[in-house]
C-alpha cells in the first residue's frame, strides 16, 4: 500500500508539472501575437496532458494488478504511448513552423515532453518484468521525484530567462516601431512641403505660360505693323514717283510748245 501511494503521488507530481509549467501560456510569448498556430500547438500539448497523465495512472494500477488484467492493461499503456508519441511529432512539426525565437522555447518544452514518455516506457518496462522489490521501487520513486523537482526547477529558470528575453525583444520592437512611427512623420511632413512646391512651379508655370501668349501676341501685333509700314512706305513711294513722273511729262510738253 506505501509503494501504491508513492506511485500515486509521483504521478500527481508529473501531472502537477504538465498543467503549470506551461511556457505558451506566458504573456510575453502572447503578446507576441502567434494566434492560431500557437492555439493548434496548445490543443496537441493539452491533449498530450490528459493522455500522460491517463497513462500514469493506469501504469499505477498496473503495479497492482495480476495475471491477465495486468496484461491488458499494459498493452492499453503500449497503445496510449504510441498515440503520445504521434502527438509529439506533431508538435514538433508545429513548433518548427513559428518563429524561431518561439521555436527554441517549444522545443526545449518538447524535449521535457520525450523525457517523461520515456520514462512511462521504463515504467511499462518494470512492470512487465515484475523483478523489481519493494525496497528498488521506493528507491527509484524517489530518485524519479528528485528528477522531477530538479527538472522543474531548472525549468522554470530556463522560462524566466527566456520570458526576460521575448522582454527585451518587445521593448527593441516597441523602439523600433517609435522611430518608424518619427521618419513616417518627418516622411510626410516632407511630402506635404514637396506638394506645396509643386503647386508653386505649376503657378509659376501658368503665369510664365501666361507671359509667353502676351509676347506673341506682341510680336503678332509688331510683325502686321511692321507690314503696314512696309506697305504704307511703298505706296508713298509709287505716289512720289507718280508726281516726279507728271510733272517730268508736264515741263516737257510746256518746253516743247
Amino acid at each position: 500500500m506505501a509503494v501504491d501511494q508513492q506511485l500515486q503521488n509521483s504521478n500527481q507530481s508529473r501531472i502537477f508539472t504538465f498543467y503549470n509549467l506551461r511556457p505558451w501560456a506566458s504573456p510575453s510569448l502572447i503578446e507576441l501575437g502567434l494566434g492560431t498556430m500557437s492555439e493548434v500547438f496548445e490543443g496537441y500539448e493539452r491533449q498530450y496532458c490528459e493522455l500522460s497523465a491517463n497513462l500514469s495512472r493506469k501504469c499505477t494500477s498496473a503495479g497492482a494488478l495480476n495475471g491477465e488484467q495486468k496484461k491488458q492493461t499494459v498493452s492499453e499503456v503500449k497503445a496510449g504511448i504510441d498515440e503520445a508519441e504521434a502527438l509529439i511529432r506533431k508538435m514538433d512539426l508545429e513548433a518548427r513552423s513559428l518563429p524561431p525565437n518561439v521555436k527554441a522555447v517549444l522545443l526545449a518544452k518538447l524535449r521535457e515532453y520525450k523525457s517523461d514518455l520515456n520514462n512511462l516506457k521504463s515504467e511499462v518496462k518494470r512492470i512487465e518484468s515484475g523483478n523489481l522489490n519493494a525496497a528498488t521501487r521506493d528507491e527509484l520513486l524517489e530518485s524519479g521525484m528528485a528528477d522531477t523537482l530538479t527538472a522543474s526547477t531548472d525549468q522554470r529558470a530556463r522560462l524566466m530567462t527566456t520570458t526576460e528575453r521575448l522582454g527585451k525583444s518587445s521593448d527593441r520592437i516597441k523602439e523600433s516601431r517609435k522611430t518608424m512611427l518619427e521618419t513616417e512623420e518627418l516622411g510626410v511632413s516632407i511630402l506635404q512641403d514637396l506638394h506645396s512646391q509643386r503647386q508653386s512651379l505649376l503657378h509659376a508655370h501658368n503665369t510664365l505660360h501666361g507671359v509667353d501668349d502676351n509676347i506673341d501676341k506682341s510680336k503678332r501685333v509688331l510683325t502686321n505693323m511692321s507690314r503696314r509700314m512696309n506697305k504704307n512706305k511703298w505706296i508713298v513711294t509709287s505716289i512720289i514717283v507718280v508726281l516726279v513722273l507728271a510733272i517730268v511729262l508736264i515741263l516737257y510738253f510746256k518746253l516743247s510748245k
